[in-house]
């Protein structure tokens, strides 16, 4: 029951911080946070993790194999909100609050495998990460993106270019897309847009 009580108390002092923080700069998501919420929010998710993962290893061997899958799941899945380099720096990851974290820095890379696989499986309350995969420690596709998620430091721009063909694409992607082939079908020359360059 102690460690209830001082885990009550603890939140309480949060919530109490997060209010008067939140008082002095407003609700606007725009804002970066600040270094208190950065630090409590980091806090939270720490304490949140269960002990057992804190020790646990990644169950796959991290093969080139691995690695190639994960790329195509990162590019697929991630990479809208964590960016394909892992920086955060996407249109979606720039309008989330908090912001994605940059993955490449010490903050996640320190983090043991089960910690970045739990928080896979589990995503983090009060922000835009949701949960991903199937309930349980045996996940493979999870435990291979923690694999990538150890890489991305390394990732090289070959490796973003193969992702670039992989991420979603957008409503304008289409569309353009569409004209190019009606065009090389014998149809009228598609007007050339501005985001022509990511080709």
């Amino acid at each position: 029951m102690r460690k209830l009580a001082v885990l009550g108390f603890a939140a309480l002092v949060v919530l109490f911080v997060i209010c008067i923080s939140v008082m002095r700069r407003g609700f606007s998501t725009r804002t970066e946070p600040g270094g208190v919420e950065f630090y409590v929010a980091a806090h939270i998710r720490d304490w949140s993790i269960p002990e057992k993962y804190k020790a646990m290893r990644n169950t796959v061997s991290c093969s080139a194999g691995d690695l190639s899958e994960a790329r195509t799941h990162w590019a697929d899945h991630c990479a809208t909100c964590h960016a394909n380099n892992g920086s955060g720096d996407s249109l979606f990851g720039r309008g989330l609050y908090p912001r994605p974290p940059d993955m490449r820095q010490a903050r996640t890379q320190s983090q043991s495998d089960g910690e970045l696989y739990y928080t896979i499986k589990s995503g983090v309350r009060f922000t835009g990460m949701p949960a991903f995969g199937d309930p349980g420690d045996a996940d493979a596709d999870s435990w291979k993106l923690v694999c990538f998620i150890r890489h991305l430091p390394q990732v090289s721009d070959e490796e973003e270019r193969e992702m670039q063909k992989m991420n979603p694409k957008t409503p304008e992607d289409l569309e353009e897309e569409r004209q190019e082939e009606q065009f090389l079908n014998g149809g009228p020359a598609p007007p050339q847009s501005e985001h022509h360059h990511h080709h």
